[in-house]
């Protein structure tokens, strides 16, 4: 049961994804957390107001077992196969973040100054969550997927433009990290 509880080492958990994008292209499918969402709205009835969910969504319903084994598989991993719930993270890094006023850095993974949900219900959250979402379902559908599909697929298939999408990808979380975040928080 130890190792079951031990972090999969890359070894492992890489040919597990390199098996699941190789299953998905002789399948003729790709991978894609935002087809997966597409999806879903379009089955919620979207289609009705936007041409984008426009689509037959009864040829995607594998996407829709994919993200309910994404909260399926969190859930297990984080209730049955976690041994800590504290991130190993430097002390440089905890520090700098207690200075930005989350003092549980380094003791919880998802820190209760940030996750607690007490935060949603003031109006500065509630903002931050709104401007987020819209920006990030904005940038998925101008960089034709998410980050998943173009990092995982995408680069697995040798393509271009998903290269540069990560790129992007990285240097808006990097500007965004340690530009915007320390202002907002």
């Amino acid at each position: 049961m130890e190792l079951l509880l031990d972090p999969w080492p890359w070894y492992i958990g890489g040919p597990m994804i390199a098996l699941v994008l190789f299953l998905l292209l002789i399948g003729g499918k790709t991978f894609g957390m935002s087809s997966n969402l597409r999806t879903l709205c379009t089955l919620c009835g979207a289609n009705k107001s936007a041409a984008f969910f426009d689509f037959d969504w009864k040829k995607q319903q594998w996407n829709l077992l994919v993200a309910l084994g994404t909260i399926i598989g969190g859930y297990l991993a984080a209730h049955f196969l976690a041994q800590d719930t504290a991130v190993a993270i430097s002390s440089q890094t905890i520090d700098k973040l207690k200075d930005l006023g989350i003092d549980s850095a380094g003791a919880a993974y998802m820190p209760t100054e940030l996750f607690d949900l007490n935060h949603l219900m003031n109006l500065k959250t509630i903002a931050i969550l709104a401007v987020g979402g819209f920006l990030i379902g904005f940038g998925t559908r101008y960089a034709g997927g998410c980050t998943s599909g173009h990092a995982i697929t995408g680069l697995s298939n040798l393509q271009l433009p998903s290269l540069i999408a990560v790129i992007g990808f990285f240097i808006g979380g990097l500007l965004m990290n340690h530009f915007i975040l320390p202002y907002i928080l």
